[in-house]
């Protein structure tokens, strides 16, 4: 399809149905963005090339429903609580104890296919896909200690392998990408501190009963205004733009966030921009040269299985099984490691693929795992 226009939103939204439409078959429990990668991968690089990913128009909408997922799973840590807090001793132990795990992994799996990725490999396998893993504990609807404690380990490990990737792909890059990061942390803090003023004075609650007395959605549009000025900090930083949208999350999170407010995102997200995002990204994998470089297969899978290996660990420090297999999935940072590699030649040829492929294997787990953890909540009603 060429050119980017109306018939291309008309079809990528009724490709996004196939998520809903999947996720629609009791037996298999299948998450709704699952459902959207794979029917991205269909019409894609690795399908029909129906869509072209490169486009800057369709890449823009996919950056803005990257950004925007990211912000709706931010306001959905409870911050505000003391569970949230409670349960951050124990996510970093079972992050630190992943990474430690995929670390020796990565000199295993470098060692054996002679790539000499010891580092790139680690991090990859010792990362999490908030974006991922956070809305499918969401459209599972699974709740309790033990998803409050996976959901901060998610997003302890996603932010630091976004962080580390940079420097571990290509030193040169790590300066960079180490100031964009408190850049936009720095940020972060100081709409914290001005929602916190605006809140005390009674400003807030003014402007919220204004807005909607006269239909203005005004907390939308500032909220907005403060995501997409982060998310041009981040690209400008060479950082992930998921960066700044959780980080603007999680301050709304903090200060409180109005319930006309998350309404008006959640139907503005997963109505329009978050299943384009998902569709984008399973459009972007090419799978097709693993055909051709055998060997790079075999990679893919060690690095699937090590990354799944590698968080399973969290097992050892009581984590639930199926929680511990969930944390392992992994999109954004391997799709990030084969671009920057192939754009810089980084990567040898088939090598972006097996990255992909791997991270293809933990989408599977994942959507696995959440089943399982849906089936077991179901037969034993409670919390998890």
């Amino acid at each position: 399809m060429h050119g980017f226009g109306f018939h291309t939103l008309a079809l990528l939204t009724a490709i996004g149905l196939a998520g809903p439409l999947l996720a629609s078959l009791p037996r298999l429990r299948i998450p709704v963005i699952i459902g959207e990668l794979i029917a991205g991968l269909v019409v894609g690089r690795t399908g029909l090339h129906l869509v072209d990913v490169t486009d800057p128009t369709f890449q823009l909408f996919a950056n803005i429903g990257f950004a925007l997922v990211m912000f709706v799973v931010g306001t959905h840590v409870p911050v505000r609580g003391m569970d949230l807090r409670s349960a951050l001793p124990a996510a970093l132990a079972r992050a630190a104890l992943a990474g430690g795990v995929a670390a020796a992994l990565g000199v295993v799996v470098a060692a054996g296919f002679g790539t000499g990725h010891v580092a790139l490999y680690a991090v990859l396998m010792a990362s999490s896909s908030a974006a991922l893993a956070l809305p499918v504990i969401d459209s599972l609807r699974l709740q309790g200690p033990a998803v409050l404690s996976v959901t901060a380990q998610i997003a302890v490990a996603d932010t630091a392998s976004v962080v580390l990737l940079p420097l571990v792909i290509d030193i040169r890059r790590a300066p960079a990408a180490a100031v964009g990061a408190l850049a936009v942390a720095v940020c972060a803090a100081a709409f914290f501190v001005a929602m916190r003023a605006v809140d005390r004075r009674g400003w807030r609650r003014r402007m919220h009963v204004y807005s909607e007395n006269h239909r203005f959605a005004l907390e939308l549009r500032t909220n907005l205004i403060v995501v997409f000025a982060l998310a041009a900090l981040a690209l400008t930083s060479h950082v992930s733009i998921m960066l700044a949208g959780f980080a603007v999350g999680l301050v709304v999170s903090v200060v409180g966030e109005p319930r006309r407010l998350a309404r008006q995102l959640f139907g503005m997200t997963e109505g329009f921009f978050s299943p384009l995002f998902f569709v984008w990204l399973g459009a972007s994998l090419q799978v097709r040269e693993l055909g051709e470089h055998p060997k790079f297969v075999a990679l893919g899978l060690a690095l699937g299985l090590g990354a799944v290996l590698a968080h399973a660990a969290g097992r050892l420090l009581g984590q639930p099984l199926t929680f511990a297999v969930l944390s392992a999935a992994q999109l954004g940072v391997p799709v990030a490691a084969a671009t920057i590699g192939t754009e810089e030649h980084l990567l040898a040829v088939g090598e972006s693929a097996a990255l992909m492929l791997g991270a293809l294997l933990t989408l599977i787990t994942t959507s696995g795992a959440g089943a399982l953890a849906a089936r077991t909540r179901d037969a034993h009603p409670g919390p998890v």
